[in-house]
């Protein structure tokens, strides 16, 4: 009777213990056929991983701590799925912390890795996330910000040739998120770390630090936010700022953007963007489209280009879909800088991207 006893005790705690906690396993495989030609530099075909939506495999986790309190955990790592190789994350947000520094290599948890406490009062979260500046230039992109269809193939081009590290996500953070009962504001702000010693050689102790928040607010059908974040770089402090909204008719939802990427050092480089999208709902599937442009100062190369995308989501099931998306870039001038994969290397030429995939979400 004593064993029973202690049995059902045992029982009963571990039965309070699975409600008050929950780990859910979850992923996505996407892989798709591309085809990327650039003006004067032919074309490739190939497999590639996330034209619809980014490959991943990730666990996440919530204890509920009473009164209001919960702790939890997200760890998802990018996997290449074209390959079975893994994604390169950022130990430092600088390009000497690249790992793999060849790029795909063993499993990482590069897309996130946080643990946080939230109540009422907001929620608190460290690890690695997404810098709050992309956050805001994502949601006015219909494609998500992967594949040929990508607003990412024309934004971005002038940090990454900086060195910057943190226009997606950002290591080391601290980072506040607003509570979810605002009236529809909701916002985060971040603080990173470089990690750098006090007495790093040529004045780089700050290198890698970063600083972004976002403010937005969502009524019904209606969101819009504006976020800013700036890192410090060797090469000059890199600064984004984004606006970006939507607004879902149920038939049609359009959604905007206008961006601004900067490099504030001796020559001061600046690229000014903007993009207008629209999806809507055909039968099973999705209408997707976009037009995007971006425009560089002098001192930034005076690349400039515009990017029409157009593509058709078609879905299985709640969690298969087939997909494609064609794209094309104008280079403007003697730009030869944008392109979906394939380097143009005739001065003001053309790049055209095809995506043809299925995606699994689990």
């Amino acid at each position: 009777m004593k064993k029973l006893f202690m049995l059902s005790t045992l029982a009963c705690v571990a039965m309070g213990v699975q409600a008050q906690s929950s780990v859910t396993l979850f992923g996505v495989v996407d892989n798709a056929v591309q085809n990327v030609r650039g003006a004067g530099n032919g074309h490739v075909t190939r497999l590639v991983q996330g034209a619809n939506a980014s490959s991943r495999l990730g666990f996440r986790g919530t204890e509920d701590l009473g009164g209001g309190m919960s702790a939890s955990f997200w760890i998802e790592a990018g996997v290449n799925t074209d390959s079975g190789a893994g994604a390169a994350t950022n130990t430092n947000n600088q390009a000497s912390g690249v790992s793999p520094a060849a790029g795909g290599g063993g499993l990482t948890f590069n897309r996130r890795s946080t643990v946080s406490l939230a109540g009422n009062w907001g929620e608190l979260r460290l690890g690695r996330d997404f810098a709050p500046s992309y956050l805001t230039l994502s949601a006015a992109d219909p494609f998500g910000n992967v594949g040929v269809g990508s607003n990412f193939n024309l934004l971005g081009a002038l940090g990454t040739s900086k060195g910057a590290q943190t226009g997606v996500r950002v290591s080391n953070s601290v980072g506040y998120l607003l509570p979810s009962n605002l009236g529809g504001i909701y916002g985060n702000v971040m603080y990173a770390l470089g990690e750098n010693a006090s007495n790093a050689p040529g004045g780089t102790s700050s290198d890698g630090r970063h600083f972004g928040a976002r403010i937005g607010w969502r009524a019904g059908a209606f969101d819009i936010s504006g976020a800013h974040g700036r890192t410090t770089l060797a090469a000059g402090d890199y600064v984004q700022t984004d606006v970006a909204g939507s607004y879902d008719f149920g038939f049609v939802k359009l959604m905007a953007g206008v961006y601004r990427e900067e490099v504030r050092a001796a020559a001061k480089g600046r690229a000014d963007s903007w993009s207008v999208g629209a999806t809507a709902p055909v039968g099973a599937g999705l209408l997707r489209a976009s037009y995007t442009s971006t425009n560089q100062n002098a001192e930034a190369g005076n690349n400039d280009a515009a990017m029409i995308a157009l593509g058709y989501v078609h879905n299985l099931s709640k969690r298969t879909a087939i997909y494609t998306t064609i794209s094309l870039i104008d280079n403007k001038g003697a730009s030869v800088l944008y392109n979906q994969g394939r380097a143009v290397a005739s001065p003001g030429g053309n790049a055209t991207g095809l995506d043809i995939g299925l995606r699994h979400a689990f």
